[in-house]
C-alpha cells in the first residue's frame, strides 16, 4: 500500500524554507506543496528525482522494445541472450 506523503502548505514553505527543503531531503519520496488547501505542486530530493528519471527512462526502453518485438522489428529475448552468452564464452 502506497504511504500518503507528507503536505506542506505553501505558507510553511515562505516561512522556513531551508527547514522545508531539510525534510525533503532527508526524505526518500516527495512532499505535497499545498496552495488554499489544494495540492499545488510536489517536491523531490534531487536525489529521489533523478532514480525517478532513471526508472521512467528505463520503462519507456523496455515498453520501445517491446514495441518493436510485437511488430517484428525488434529481437526477441532467446535472440539477445543466445547473442550475450556468445560474448560471455568469448572472455
Amino acid at each position: 500500500m502506497n504511504k500518503i506523503p507528507p503536505i506542506i502548505p505553501i505558507s510553511d514553505l515562505r516561512q522556513d524554507a531551508a527547514a522545508v527543503l531539510q525534510q525533503v531531503r532527508s526524505s526518500d519520496g516527495p512532499m505535497v506543496i499545498t496552495q488554499r488547501g489544494r495540492p499545488a505542486a510536489i517536491m523531490l530530493s534531487l536525489e529521489t528525482y533523478e532514480k525517478s528519471e532513471h526508472d521512467r527512462q528505463l520503462l519507456l526502453l523496455l515498453a520501445k522494445g517491446d514495441k518493436e518485438v510485437n511488430m517484428g522489428d525488434g529481437y526477441t529475448l532467446d535472440s539477445v541472450l543466445s547473442d550475450a552468452d556468445k560474448v560471455l564464452e568469448g572472455e
